[in-house]
């Protein structure tokens, strides 16, 4: 759906034309799986795809928001001086939220505001819609108000409403990675410092291509929890020889001197993930400064093999697509994305490959796996702003 439609919907529900165009994009991590949890690093970027509002400001206290996404939800309306959460307004308590914070953090909003929204992340998909509505209404009313709100807050502020208000005990990465990304650009980020640094993806004669399992994550919660378990079990026993916080802070030759400290043969794998995935995103850092995409790649392959073998959570489905996406021509690197047992892989793939990889990878797995998988051509975009027409 493009924006000129948008505009023509805001006008036909809201009798009135609209202000201001603002856009917030989805994210996927490159490299650095669950590594956040464990001290160390992860390296998302912002993708093309994502959430755009029209808005305008209205004489009174009043919100009225609509969803393209959501039709049948209608115009959900509320009061600035009563921003609860509420069950009833199903999506529209990511932005009711994100408006509640911002006042609660001092910013004052004069009136209320009238908006229609549309996102084109793929629903389910694991790319962070929600964060991207959060970071999507941070900027448009940091720009309908002209508040100078901080980046860095509003990112720490979208957080807070997924932590507080939604309920999911979720890290920074999504918020950093939409309210921070660059075009062609992935970001090496400590996800408890909050130290970063851009590192150039030059993708001129490539695509990312998305590919998603459309297997329902069920396992994943309770699988992330246990992995946490595992991974603080082999923390409490490296202290005992090593003075350190985090798995984070060893390099792979300190783990490989200390890891027969770690008794259990299962949680020693799960450690020697988190420790070696963690050198893999600062090499990536490197081998992307230094312009090498391919060596990048083979990163991005070794990820997956230490995610499907030593921390094992890809899955069938998972890993039918990321080793048949292996098996194509032009394809730099593949590996899983987010925290497994289903949602999305990615792959680097060039430019002329592309048709064919989709229809390749396509149809292997339709016939191992018995259903279809969707495939999205994504670029590297910029963060959550104003669209300047």
């Amino acid at each position: 759906m493009n924006i000129s439609t948008l505009k023509t919907i805001f006008q036909d529900l809201f009798q009135a034309k609209h202000e201001r165009v603002f856009f917030a994009p989805g994210r996927i991590n490159l490299i650095g799986e669950h590594t956040d949890y464990n001290g160390g690093h992860v390296f998302p970027c912002a993708i093309t795809y994502g959430t755009y509002a029209v808005a305008r400001k209205r004489e009174d206290r009043t919100v009225r928001l609509y969803s393209v996404n959501f039709p049948d939800k209608g115009i959900i309306e509320m009061d600035l001086n009563l921003l609860d959460y509420d069950k009833e307004h199903n999506w529209a308590n990511y932005p009711k939220g994100m408006i509640r914070y911002i006042l609660e953090a001092g910013y004052e909003i004069p009136t209320g505001f009238d908006c229609v929204i549309h996102g084109d992340i793929p629903n389910g998909a694991g790319l962070s819609s929600s964060a991207s509505i959060e970071l999507l209404i941070g900027v448009l009313i940091d720009g309908l108000y002209k508040l100078n709100i901080p980046r860095l807050d509003l990112i720490k502020l979208g957080k807070k409403v997924e932590n507080e208000f939604i309920g999911v005990n979720s890290g920074i990465m999504d918020q950093f990675a939409i309210g921070m990304g660059k075009k062609n650009a992935g970001i090496l980020l400590d996800c408890q410092s909050l130290k970063n640094e851009y590192a150039p993806i030059e993708l001129e004669n490539h695509k990312i291509i998305i590919m998603n399992t459309n297997k329902r994550r069920e396992l994943a919660d309770s699988k992330y929890n246990e992995r946490r378990a595992e991974c603080e079990a082999a923390l409490a026993q490296l202290q005992q020889r090593l003075q350190i916080e985090a798995l984070g802070q060893l390099s792979e030759k300190e783990f490989d001197e200390y890891q027969h400290v770690i008794t259990n043969e299962t949680v020693r794998k799960r450690a020697k993930h988190a420790v070696y995935e963690n050198i893999r995103t600062l090499k990536a850092l490197e081998e992307l400064n230094a312009g090498k995409l391919k060596a990048f790649g083979q990163l991005m392959n070794q990820s997956h093999q230490s995610l499907r073998d030593d921390y094992e959570v890809t899955g069938i489905e998972l890993d039918c697509l990321v080793e048949a996406a292996w098996n194509q021509p032009g394809v730099i690197g593949a590996r899983m994305t987010g925290a497994g047992f289903g949602g999305c892989a990615i792959a680097i793939v060039a430019n002329e490959e592309v048709e064919h990889f989709i229809a390749n990878v396509g149809a292997d797995y339709l016939s191992k796996i018995g259903y279809k998988a969707d495939f999205y051509v994504a670029s590297i975009g910029d963060g959550a702003k104003e669209i300047e027409l």
